[in-house]
């Protein structure tokens, strides 16, 4: 399976890419992951509706250009469907049954993602109902991805 994590901005922390590092290495034993970091509009602090609006519309043409036509997207949105990890590994491993080799997860920047790139989703994923920091998904999606790889294969690690 080859996923893609496309995702607006540049990770600057060291210690989530150190996190994420390590994800990634497990998880190359599993699937092909990729992550695609897309350039964050720049934007004052203070924005109007509208102009937050347009800031999303254009990291989300970024995000569009990344994702082929045969590619199942799941976008990370806070109101999208609550999953525990059981969940999200059944739903992997039921995408991989059916032929969907290729997923790409997006999470988007600061204030969220475009209606365009939410109506290309094919599904939307919540993993909380609280509001996390976009870079701080990263970590904690790759770790889940790699959580139901492990859950899939009966291995040793969830509990």
């Amino acid at each position: 399976m080859n996923i893609s994590i496309i995702t607006v901005g540049k990770l600057k922390e060291k210690y989530l890419r150190l996190g994420i590092d390590e994800y990634l290495k497990r998880l190359s034993a599993y699937a092909k992951v990729e992550v695609i970091e897309v350039a964050d509009e720049k934007a004052p602090e203070e924005l109007s509706e509208l102009e937050m609006v347009q800031v999303k519309q254009k990291e989300g043409e970024r995000i569009l250009t990344k994702i082929s036509q045969d590619t199942y997207v799941i976008a990370l949105a806070i109101q999208g469907k609550l999953a525990s990890s059981e969940e999200l590994a059944d739903s992997l491993d039921k995408l991989a049954t059916y032929g969907k080799s290729k997923i790409a997860f997006v999470i988007g920047g600061s204030l969220g993602l475009s209606e365009e790139v939410l109506k290309r989703s094919n599904e939307q994923l919540s993993f909380s109902r609280m509001t996390f920091p976009h870079q701080l998904m990263r970590l904690i999606l790759v770790e889940q991805v790699y959580r139901a790889y492990r859950i899939n294969r009966g291995e040793p690690y969830h509990k």
